[in-house]
């Protein structure tokens, strides 16, 4: 028997990065994940339910986190200013991950199912955020409009931060990823 090693988490959700991006998703199984990680697979079933949810175990975390700085924007700030003080808390979160989501982004763009898992983790992002402002005090439509636009500006933003070329820091992007859409909705 090895010797114990700390964050057997952290060990399988790297052994499975590595194994997706040489291998592939659907390529790679449970068991070589484990055994990437020096552990069992019965402890990568402790920690993960399947070998997808590898790839989007923050994700309720993030939503939390975005939601939360939301709502706690000050009363006074517009809906769509309360959104941007979301994405910048969320922002801090990616702040030295580049790397790891360049390449976890590239493993989800090559795979349909992983795909839609993406798609299905936003849509309960936006309508976190909207419920978060409907709570706030506004109104439908402009709840779940604003909502979505800060998705579509979370999405679009991350989109350019993991650009190989790209060196400026994710809230830079977000923060202009705002500016444009609030310049494309204002006619300019």
């Amino acid at each position: 028997m090895g010797r114990w090693e700390p964050d057997a988490r952290g060990r399988l959700a790297k052994a499975a990065l590595e194994l997706y991006s040489e291998r592939g998703y659907e390529q790679t199984t449970v068991a070589e994940i484990a055994k990437r990680a020096g552990l069992t697979e019965r402890t990568f079933f402790r920690h993960y339910a399947d070998k997808r949810e590898v790839l989007f175990a923050g994700s309720g975390d993030l939503q939390e986190l975005f939601v939360r700085a939301v709502a706690d924007a000050p009363e006074s700030a517009a809906p769509i200013d309360s959104l941007a003080v979301g994405l910048d808390a969320v922002s801090e979160v990616f702040a030295d991950r580049r790397e790891y989501a360049r390449k976890r982004q590239a493993v989800i763009m090559a795979n349909a199912e992983l795909q839609e898992r993406e798609l299905i983790k936003l849509a309960s992002m936006s309508a976190a955020l909207a419920d978060t402002l409907r709570r706030r005090g506004v109104a439908e439509p402009a709840a779940s409009l604003t909502a979505e636009a800060g998705v579509a500006v979370f999405k679009v933003g991350f989109e350019r931060w993991i650009v190989a070329a790209e060196e400026r820091d994710m809230a830079h992007l977000m923060r202009d990823s705002l500016d444009e859409l609030k310049a494309v909705t204002a006619g300019g």
